[in-house]
């Protein structure tokens, strides 16, 4: 009989949280990803293999991503369901009443990692509040896990000294151009994974030069020696250093490609000449600037 050829989700990487709950290491984001194309789009992630699907009250989009998860059958307890809270339900109570919004958009009765979208430093007694509902959703079985997003070093104090509970993620920016290596430093100190978030570089389109990442020399290069693209590459410079990363794309075969990275392993020279790539300049926004002036909207309850 002929042998088995594994297919690439038999080598998915999982990742243990700090309270013993496993996640895959690579997840589908689907930040701007515009409800009417958001069912598609997880869709084809789930029928891809990926089982770490991440989405956010702020984005708009929770009722489809559980709509998606519904549509291909695949068992709730395979879906790994990520979402965050926006700052505009910070507080204890309100933070309570934010699961309830999220849990009902997406159709779950409970959520495997619920995490605070931004540190909000302006009112961080809300921050703080935020938390502690957070800690009470998994005392109380709702969640499995929490954590942070956006979080800096002082932020990841000061979180520490006034809640009980390590976060298990912190969802920040990070491709090669910008690591944030203080965070991440952080971050492990305590046993929190980082999770990135534009893991391939997609926010630096924008980049002064104008050059698109994926005509980067370094990375094209390391790329022809493993018969991979960029992307590729990207994520798992991610993955060989224990990261979480959420690529995002509406095109399946984009989806399909994002999801091949686990057949190949980077050299130790390869994965530090793209260490090598960090400029320091942050392309999202800056976390001290994350206001409820600023950037407060509703969030609606259905």
């Amino acid at each position: 009989m002929q042998e088995r050829q594994p297919h690439t989700e038999d080598m998915v990487i999982n990742i243990t949280l700090n309270n013993g709950i496993e996640m895959p290491a690579l997840g589908f984001g689907v930040f701007q990803t515009a409800p009417d194309e958001t069912v598609d789009a997880v869709s084809a992630a789930l029928e891809t293999g990926y089982r770490l699907i991440d989405t956010a009250a702020a984005y708009g989009n929770e009722r489809e991503v559980g709509e998606a998860i519904r549509r291909t059958g695949i068992p709730r307890d395979e879906v790994f369901i990520e979402t965050k809270v926006w700052i505009s339900d910070f507080g204890y109570d309100e933070t309570l009443h934010a699961f309830e919004k999220s849990t009902g958009k997406l159709g779950v009765d409970q959520l495997d990692l619920l995490i605070l979208h931004q540190a909000l430093p302006t009112r961080f007694d809300l921050t703080l509040g935020a938390y502690k509902a957070l800690e009470t959703l998994l005392a109380d079985g709702r969640v499995r896990a929490i954590g942070v997003s956006n979080f800096m070093v002082e932020h990841l104090e000061e979180l520490a000294a006034e809640t009980s509970i390590v976060p298990a993620i912190n969802q920040i920016e990070v491709h090669p151009y910008f690591q944030q290596r203080e965070v991440q430093q952080a971050d492990a100190a305590v046993g929190t994974v980082t999770q990135a978030w534009s893991p391939i570089g997609g926010i630096t389109a924008y980049r002064p030069t104008g050059a698109s990442v994926f005509d980067d020399e370094a990375l094209t290069a390391i790329a022809a020696e493993h018969g991979k693209s960029p992307a590729q590459v990207m994520l798992r410079w991610h993955l060989q250093q224990g990261r979480s990363a959420l690529p995002k794309s509406v095109r399946p075969a984009r989806i399909a490609e994002n999801f091949d990275v686990f057949d190949f392993e980077l050299t130790a020279d390869q994965l530090s000449a793209i260490d090598a790539l960090d400029t320091g300049v942050r392309r999202g926004p800056e976390p001290e600037d994350v206001t409820l002036e600023t950037f407060g909207r509703e969030i609606p309850e259905a």
